[in-house]
């Protein structure tokens, strides 16, 4: 879906309706194979109202994404449930309207279409958080590991860090021999 401003001008008294089911499956799995492997139909419900020359979206959104593991790489099935809220102007004076925290768009070009179907898919790749587990790691499956490596935890890996730090009591004399080179790693 396309519009521009001009054409959401007829929306000033009342706001246009998106109630739709979009198929963002191909190309979200081609921009980031990485981090999104399927994404089942997204669900938007919302509302796009134009005042004095702006334009806002204000889209609940739902679907369920495939993602990896950020642990072994396993698939999870992650679903979302989010709302979203935008506005795009394409006269810079209008910034002062807003405030910092509001998300506004910059149309570069005078009659440059808003693009929802872009929108709607960098704002559900900004749900996918960092960190994903699996069911079974989230309760306590063992560590992926193979020949020669191993995945610890970072209390563990902290706990090995300081157990690496102790210097033997024989050798703490050592220590001053270069007091310049303590804090060189």
């Amino acid at each position: 879906m396309k519009w521009s401003l001009a054409e959401l001008h007829r929306y000033q008294d009342e706001p246009l309706h998106i109630q739709s089911t979009f198929d963002l499956n191909a190309s979200l799995t081609k921009l980031f194979p990485d981090i999104i492997l399927a994404v089942q139909p997204v669900k938007v419900d919302g509302y796009v109202t134009y005042d004095d020359g702006d334009a806002t979206i204000s889209a609940h959104v739902m679907t369920t994404l495939t993602v990896p593991s950020s642990r072994s790489l396993t698939p999870v099935q992650l679903p979302l449930d989010f709302t979203f809220s935008e506005t795009y102007i394409d006269d810079r004076s209008h910034f002062s309207r807003y405030e910092d925290e509001d998300d506004v768009v910059f149309l570069i070009k005078k009659g440059e279409p808003i693009d929802f179907d872009t929108a709607l898919a960098e704002n559900i790749v900004e749900q996918v958080p960092l960190r994903v587990l699996s069911a079974e790691e989230k309760s306590g499956k063992p560590m992926p590991n193979g020949k020669g490596w191993s995945v610890i935890s970072e209390d563990d890996y902290k706990a090995q860090k300081q157990e690496d730090e102790k210097v033997d009591p024989r050798l703490a004399k050592l220590k001053n021999l270069f007091p310049d080179q303590d804090n060189k790693k």
